[in-house]
C-alpha cells in the first residue's frame, strides 16, 4: 500500500472524491504542515497554527498509480489560488502535497509540470513539502459526505459538485462497487 498526503481545500471534498476512486483503499482526513505541536479543527480553523486541512490517501499502486491520484487531485481543486478554495478562505485551505520520500517528490514535481500547468492558465501555487507529521482529524469528520450527503448545504453545493466532476471526468477511475 502506498500513501500520499494532499491538501486542496476542505478535507471533506477530497475525502469524498478519493473514497470513490478505484484502487484507493482508504482516505483519512487530517492536518499537516503547521507550526504548532498539535492540531485540532478549532485551532486549525483559527488560521493561527499554519496547518493545512489534508487527506491521507492510501492506495494500491497495482491498481492506480500516484500519477493517477495526482491527476485527479489537480482536476478537483484550483491549485492557482493561494489560501483559498471557492468560499473557503484561510491558510488551512491552501493547495499542498506532503511527500514521504524522494520518489514521491519527483513524481509530484513532474505532475505539476506535465499536468497541473497544462490545466490552468495561472501559475500553480501548490506547496511541495516533506511530511513532518500527520495529525488525524477528529472522528466526526470521518466519512462526512457519506454520512451527511445532501442533507448538509455545504455538501450539496461544494462537495457534491466535486464528486460529480470526478465521476464525469474520470469514469474509468470510478469504483465499480458504488
Amino acid at each position: 500500500m502506498d500513501s500520499i498526503i494532499l491538501g486542496g481545500g476542505c478535507f471533506w471534498c477530497l475525502e469524498a472524491v478519493f473514497q470513490r476512486m478505484e484502487g484507493v483503499i482508504s482516505v483519512q482526513s487530517g492536518y499537516a504542515g503547521g507550526l504548532a505541536e498539535t492540531a485540532n479543527y478549532e485551532a486549525v480553523c483559527s488560521g493561527l497554527t499554519d496547518h493545512v486541512e489534508v487527506v491521507k490517501v492510501n492506495f494500491d499502486s497495482t491498481i492506480c498509480k500516484l500519477e493517477d491520484v495526482l491527476e485527479v487531485f489537480w482536476t478537483i481543486h484550483d491549485p492557482t489560488t493561494p489560501n483559498r478554495q471557492g468560499n473557503d478562505v484561510g491558510p488551512q485551505y491552501r493547495s499542498a502535497i506532503f511527500y514521504l520520500n524522494t520518489q514521491e517528490k519527483e513524481l509530484a514535481e513532474k505532475s505539476v509540470k506535465d499536468i497541473a500547468n497544462a490545466l490552468y492558465d495561472h501559475p500553480v501555487v501548490t506547496e511541495l513539502l516533506p511530511l513532518e507529521i500527520f495529525y488525524p482529524a477528529e472522528d466526526y469528520h470521518k466519512d462526512y459526505f457519506i454520512r451527511t450527503g445532501n442533507r448538509n448545504p455545504y455538501c450539496t453545493f461544494v462537495v457534491n459538485p466535486k464528486v460529480q466532476k470526478f465521476k464525469k471526468s474520470f469514469a474509468d477511475k470510478w469504483k465499480k462497487d458504488l
